[in-house]
């Protein structure tokens, strides 16, 4: 009883929680989401001063790698995992989503006037290497008004595993076969051609840094960083501006599959719909089904309901996408079902 006083005293005068009082939960992974985790992350401690959260983004194929090894008590993820990977861990894991946000086409090219037009095939093959100049007919014949440079194409690639590759890659395997072929999908592949960035960060800061670069980053750290990026043609031949509406409408072709028993582990990459940006995706946590420290569980589940319901409200003002409201009570449930020693550990507060 008295602990109980002391923190609830702490939390309402905002003192310090002695570090023996607190509960430390740990987690790593995506860069994707980092702006927004790390918004959540301090908010969220602000009012819960007896949990204290840390999240590396280290990328999500670390994410996956240390969630899997049991080093984390949570991962983060652009990517899902797979079912051999799910398998070697003998199933003991949700795929939790948390905001949406889109992967775009950012590039620099001093004194343009509006934003380069970019084709998919056009994407694919500057990624392939086989367009080299930013005046190539395939690009200036889909640009015109835009006075296109006649210098190389320095192309940036993410150097770690990567969940905005996942997205990235997933994305140029839908629409050019010779991608599909030639490279594939996945965390991280043999790029054929260009410069290694570590995070989101790293490639927003190879892209601005070179004259002539061109790479792909999430929208969030495009605009944080005023890099400016493409409009790319979708599925139903339109010219889409990346932006959060133009998420919202890839996601909703995606919730026509799901329901209360999927896994949550869908693509909405290159997503039918007038007005869907074709590079979208969700971002998911990553947690245990059953865990060994009911205190440690309870806290996480309580911290990622928060963070499905009120913490949805930080999404848009951070350059995310906030989840479909049908998917809420469809989560809800999946954050019900988490147990540590058999009992389940929810707690609505």
């Amino acid at each position: 009883m008295k602990s109980t006083r002391f923190l609830a005293l702490a939390a309402l005068l905002g003192a310090a929680v002695p570090a023996a009082a607190q509960v430390q939960l740990t987690g790593a992974g995506a860069t994707f989401p980092n702006i927004i985790y790390g918004d959540w992350i301090l908010t969220y401690g602000q009012a819960h001063p007896n949990v204290k959260l840390n999240y590396q983004a280290i990328g999500s194929g670390g994410g996956i790698r240390q969630f899997s090894d049991g080093t984390v008590d949570f991962g983060g993820t652009d990517a899902p995992m797979s079912d051999s990977a799910i398998s070697a861990i003998q199933g003991n894991v949700l795929h939790i989503p948390t905001v949406m946000g889109a992967v775009v086409i950012a590039y620099n090219l001093p004194g343009l006037s509006q934003p380069v037009k970019f084709t998919p095939d056009v994407i694919a093959d500057i990624f392939l290497g086989k367009i080299t100049k930013w005046n190539d007919a395939r690009i200036t014949s889909v640009n015109a008004g835009l006075n296109l440079p006649a210098t190389d194409i320095v192309v940036v690639h993410r150097a770690d595993g990567s969940g905005t590759s996942f997205v990235f890659t997933d994305y140029l395997a839908k629409i050019s076969p010779p991608w599909q072929q030639q490279v594939g999908k996945g965390t991280s592949v043999n790029w054929p051609v260009g410069l290694g960035g570590r995070g989101n960060d790293g490639v927003s800061a190879t892209v601005s840094q070179t004259p002539g670069a061109i790479g792909y980053v999430e929208l969030a750290y495009a605009q944080k960083n005023n890099i400016p990026f493409g409009t790319v043609k979708n599925s139903a031949g339109n010219w889409i501006t990346p932006s959060l509406e133009a998420v919202t409408a890839a996601a909703a072709g995606a919730m026509k599959d799901m329901g209360p028993n999927t896994d949550f582990r869908v693509s909405i990459t290159n997503s039918p719909g007038a007005q869907a940006y074709p590079i979208s995706s969700f971002t998911w946590l990553l947690l245990h089904r059953s865990y060994s420290d009911a205190a440690k569980a309870q806290a996480l589940v309580q911290f990622v309901a928060w963070a499905e319901g009120e913490g949805q409200g930080k999404a848009q003002s951070l350059g995310y996408a906030p989840l479909p409201k049908d998917l809420h009570p469809w989560i809800e449930a999946r954050l019900r079902s988490v147990t540590a020693n058999g009992r389940s550990v929810w707690k609505a507060e």
